[in-house]
């Protein structure tokens, strides 16, 4: 891996981010066609294009205001007083190359087509269910028939918009807060002068809430497939949306009445928050949405250096390719890097080297939308996925800003991770010996003395692997010091500014991080690939669970204890405490007693330690979320970008003191039945680590 050059990556990202690459376009299938040539030139075994017919959205035209998404305010006349941009304008020089036709303007993907007006405006914070909750109990607001505006931040744009429809809202704008978005310290400017978002950047970004093309919900879409019709689809918004900059939002806000909003709901603009209402001097607001959904292909490269011994065995290395504009970082960092990191590989495979297991590499298409490329090839493929797959390592962005290492990962993999991080050089040599020297230092998990390690939640193409079929999975980027700026994300997040001048001249000038993740992709590859037993610790997952349990019931004991749930909390711990058991043992056995010159014995061991994650998997799904079949992880049902310890019970548990009645008897019955699924998985979980002889109950 010492072979990854950061000029390299400087290269290929400056090539790949010169045109905008919005799935469905000829521009992203040329990428698509590029990597495929460059991957067979490089080296591996194989590599081909896989297409899919799905259904994706494009915004209105913005060449006209007739055809253009808008949100405009009109005085009582009815007269149009001001208007939000059609598109993002160029800032200077620097940026003329963001003036080009083929970008699109910003958009909220799937949202509902429409034009309404109102002549009341209520801001609903970050649009999460507790600031509609807040609403109604501290401020006594309802905004039922009522359009509705929210900060971007905290949660899925997806959710925000979810959640002011089933408050009953008629329609959502959506903002990028400066102090969400520009948390500027030492007098810094904006784009291009630096890498804050300036007041005419918007982030785009879908509102789709499923995970693959949205009319072939659970199955591939092939040529074959059944497609539902877009009128019953349930994963789509109901309510227009549309995203507009913070220059945009200042005139609706300022022409907003009501009652001044509490601190914590107050931005960083030079302004009066205030809940809204009636807007003043009787004038109106109007939102147009007129989008295009329509079916385009999508295309995924798939390629892989077939292993020597066990080749039906695959550890996978994945990206998408896909960007709302440009997508500098987003995911084109993550494409640059994954590019030099298969140029690496290649050159050892022409050299005849193999591993022992095969490595498959993919390129995502289609991801923004909602993980639509990798979702269809993990339908398409599941039985043999299922059977074979060993791992999958994500790397959406590579770098959003060269600070800290940031990883989420399933706990089967987390020595992997740790082993990777020990073996790679720091990008700051001066400072740090190896990665796992500067990741502790600047991100120490207080408990365990280790650097941090995230649950993984949705948001990106590990989902699919880990919730369809129950593959561990590792996420992994560096970003930006959040104790020095507490940002939601890097500023210019989806937005057409986010280009290589971006990260050339700020996210990453050395490129040293970006050749960084592609080492640590590169080392936990070959980690897995290449030992013969998977380095996967059976114990992390029962120090995991252990830990997942103790704040689960220092949160909940008092609440289940008084609706007569105490023995089945028992039962969860118990089966807890069994698992744990059965790892020890495990582990013991696997480093005492495994004669690791046995072919059989390896192998035997292997699948156990393989297919241990799927034991947590329940066919069924997550109540109301089939495609969430994880029982211990997956994305808040409230933020699918956040994970979720316990997820069944935790969803079935929120607000379930504020409900009463049939509501409330049918709550309960699910939290009931959530921790005996709960419980039977982890006990599931427990058999497949017993000695194979063994069937049964103890």
């Amino acid at each position: 891996m010492d072979q990854i050059d950061p000029e390299n990556i400087r290269k290929y990202l400056k090539n790949l981010t010169t045109d905008p690459h919005v799935a469905g376009t000829p521009e992203q299938k040329q990428n698509a066609e590029l990597l495929q040539v460059l991957w067979k030139e490089y080296g591996l075994d194989d590599a081909k294009l896989v297409p899919y017919k799905v259904l994706l959205d494009y915004p209105g035209n913005k060449s006209s205001n007739d055809t253009a998404n808008k949100a405009q305010i009109l005085n009582s006349a009815g007269v149009v007083t001001y208007q939000t941009q059609l598109q993002e304008p160029p800032l200077g020089n620097e940026s003329k190359e963001i003036d080009d036709p083929r970008t699109l303007p910003p958009f909220n993907a799937y949202s509902k087509n429409g034009t309404l007006e109102s002549d009341q405006l209520i801001y609903v914070n970050y649009a999460r269910i507790e600031d509609f909750i807040y609403l109604e109990r501290n401020a006594s607001i309802n905004v039922t028939g009522k359009l509705v505006i929210a900060r971007y931040g905290k949660i899925f744009r997806g959710d925000k918009v979810r959640h002011a429809e089933m408050y009953g809202a008629i329609g959502i704008l959506i903002y990028s807060d400066p102090k969400d978005y520009y948390a500027a310290d030492d007098n810094a400017k904006p784009f291009p002068h630096s890498w804050w978002l300036p007041e005419t950047g918007v982030q785009r970004g879908t509102t789709f809430l499923g995970d693959g093309d949205p009319q072939t919900p659970n199955y591939p879409s092939t040529d074959y497939a059944f497609r539902e019709h877009i009128d019953k689809l349930t994963t789509l918004p109901n309510i227009p949306a549309h995203p507009i900059s913070y220059k945009d939002a200042q005139p609706f806000l300022r022409a907003m009445s009501g009652d001044k909003v509490p601190v914590g709901w107050r931005g960083g603009m030079n302004l009066t928050y205030r809940y809204g209402g009636n807007l003043t001097y009787n004038q109106r607001v109007k939102l147009v949405v007129k989008n295009e959904r329509i079916e385009k292909m999508a295309y995924n490269v798939i390629g892989i250096i077939r292993g020597e011994i066990e080749p039906d065995r695959y550890v996978l290395v994945g990206n998408h390719r896909d960007a709302w504009a440009f997508g500098a970082v987003d995911p084109t960092s993550g494409t640059a890097t994954l590019l030099e990191l298969i140029r690496v590989f290649g050159q050892l495979r022409k050299n005849n080297w193999k591993p022992r297991r095969s490595i498959v590499f993919c390129s995502w298409g289609a991801e923004e939308y909602g993980l639509i490329g990798s979702t269809e090839w993990v339908e398409e493929n599941i039985k043999n996925l299922a059977d074979r797959a060993v791992a999958y390592i994500n790397v959406d962005i590579a770098v959003e800003y060269h600070y800290v290492l940031h990883i989420s990962a399933t706990p089967l993999l987390h020595s992997t991770i740790l082993e990777a991080t020990k073996r790679v050089p720091d990008p700051e040599p001066d400072m740090f010996k190896n990665v796992y020297e500067s990741w502790k230092a600047r991100s120490k998990n207080p408990t365990t003395g280790r650097p941090k390690i995230g649950n993984l939640g949705s948001g990106s193409d590990y989902a699919p692997f880990l919730q369809i079929i129950g593959v561990p999975a590792i996420d992994m980027s560096y970003t930006f010091n959040e104790t020095r700026w507490e940002i939601s994300s890097y500023p210019l997040y989806h937005s057409v500014y986010e280009t290589f001048k971006l990260v050339e001249e700020y996210i990453d000038p050395t490129f040293e991080w970006h050749a960084t993740i592609g080492k640590l992709a590169g080392e936990m590859a070959r980690y897995l690939a290449e030992q013969v037993v998977l380095p996967m610790n059976v114990s992390a997952y029962a120090e995991a669970l252990t830990d997942m349990f103790g704040k689960f019931k220092a949160t909940n004991q008092q609440i289940l204890e008084a609706n007569n749930l105490t023995e089945r909390l028992g039962h969860l711990e118990e089966a807890i405490a069994n698992f744990t058991e059965k790892a020890s043992a495990f582990q013991k056995a696997l480093g005492e007693d495994l004669d690791k010159l046995d072919p059989y014995a390896v192998r035997r061991v292997n699948d156990q330690l393989m297919y241990l994650e799927r034991a947590f998997t329940d066919p069924k799904g997550l109540p109301g979320r089939p495609f969430f079949r994880h029982i211990i992880y997956a994305p808040s049902s409230s933020n699918s970008y956040a994970s979720a310890g316990f997820p069944g019970l935790t969803d079935a548990l929120f607000e379930i003191d504020q409900k009463t009645g049939a509501e409330k008897d049918a709550a309960w019955e699910l939290v009931e039945r959530q921790l005996a699924i709960t419980t039977f998985t982890i006990q599931s979980a427990s058999s497949t680590l017993k000695p194979v002889e063994s069937v049964g109950r103890d």
